[in-house]
C-alpha cells in the first residue's frame, strides 16, 4: 500500500531535519579558522533552512503559498549544494566525508525540483 500525502510529507520533514543535523555536525567539525568560521556560518544558515521552509509549507494557506514556501527551500539547498562543493575544494573538510552529505543534498534538490514543477502544472490548471 503507498504512503499518503501526509505520510510522505512527514517522511520528508524528517529527512530534511536529519539533513539539518548533518549540517550542524559538519560546521562543528570545520576548523576555527577565519575560513572555517565563515563557512559554518553560511552552511549553518542554508543547511537548516530547509526543514523549516518545509515545515511552514505544510501549514500553507494554499498551492502558491506551498509552492513560494518550497521554492526557498529549494533555493537554500543549492545554497547549502554550493557551500559544500567550496568547503570540498579547499580541503577545509575530508571529501570522504562530504560525499554522502553531497549526494543527499543533491536528492533533496532533486525532490524539491519535481515538487515546485508539480505544483507549477496544477497552479497553471487551475488557472486554465
Amino acid at each position: 500500500m503507498p504512503a499518503s500525502p501526509n505520510t510522505r510529507s512527514a517522511q520528508l520533514e524528517d529527512r530534511l531535519v536529519a539533513f539539518a543535523v548533518r549540517i550542524v555536525r559538519l560546521a562543528n567539525a570545520l576548523p576555527k579558522n577565519f575560513s572555517g568560521q565563515h563557512f559554518g556560518k553560511q552552511i549553518l544558515r542554508s543547511g537548516s533552512a530547509p526543514a523549516l521552509h518545509y515545515g511552514e509549507a505544510r501549514g500553507a494557506e494554499s498551492d502558491k503559498d506551498f509552492r513560494h514556501k518550497c521554492s526557498i527551500a529549494l533555493k537554500e539547498l543549492r545554497e547549502t549544494y554550493i557551500n559544500l562543493k567550496i568547503i570540498d575544494q579547499s580541503c577545509l573538510l575530508e571529501t570522504l566525508r562530504l560525499d554522502e552529505l553531497l549526494d543527499e543534498t543533491n536528492q533533496l534538490i532533486s525532490i524539491f525540483v519535481r515538487t515546485v514543477r508539480t505544483l507549477d502544472d496544477r497552479i497553471n490548471q487551475t488557472n486554465n
